[in-house]
């Protein structure tokens, strides 16, 4: 059988009879992506599940006013954007007052996971772009592992092209500086210069 498309699964939403089901179907589609953004940005993986129950709660509610000329996709990961933005600035805003002890906490929530694998260089990466602010890791995030357009980030984000690509320069030279600091031997590789070298 195959998936149902977003349209269909639209269209089923909004019967009150299959409005269950539709949405179980939508969250079984999408969750797995938006997931590995949500962790990305927020690291803990308990605080990551709220964060995208609270995800789907809000497309709950606001898909009947989903508007068809936009990407579903899109709107959802719009939804995970934001909120994980906010649980973050509540984060600051809580116990944890220095940019340095909550980029600390983010940090030893890493742990072990496929969204924070990989040889020593990719996880001082990892931990490299901790240390952004939330909306530039955000950029860099869905630029870098998500490899969206910025045309896409635009409409998840609200934010220009030209904002985004601003954006996402900073946070590279930030992340280059931090991991040149960082990497141990001379003859180890860069992997966002390398990233950006091969596009």
């Amino acid at each position: 059988m195959n998936e149902p498309t977003d349209e269909e699964l639209i269209a089923l939403f909004r019967k009150e009879e299959s409005r269950h089901y539709a949405f179980n179907l939508l969250v079984r589609k999408h969750q797995q992506r938006l997931y590995g953004f949500v962790r990305r940005m927020v690291t803990d993986p308990d605080e990551t599940k709220d964060v995208l129950q609270n995800v789907f709660l809000k497309a709950w509610t606001g898909l009947d006013k989903f508007r068809e000329d936009a990407q579903l996709y899109s709107w959802l990961y719009r939804i995970a954007h934001n909120e994980s933005i906010s649980h973050l600035k509540r984060m600051r805003r809580g116990i944890f007052t220095s940019e340095a002890t909550v980029t600390d906490r983010l940090t030893s929530s890493m742990g072990s996971g496929e969204h924070f694998t990989g040889d020593e260089i990719q996880r001082k990466l990892q931990r490299a772009v901790m240390t952004l602010p939330p909306k530039q890791r955000a950029v860099f995030t869905m630029k870098y592992f998500d490899e969206l357009k910025y045309e896409e980030m635009s409409r998840v984000t609200g934010t220009s092209v030209g904002a985004l690509k601003s954006s996402y320069h900073i946070a590279v030279k930030k992340i280059e500086a931090e991991l040149t600091q960082g990497l141990s031997r001379p003859d180890q590789t860069n992997p966002v210069q390398e990233r950006q070298s091969n596009r």
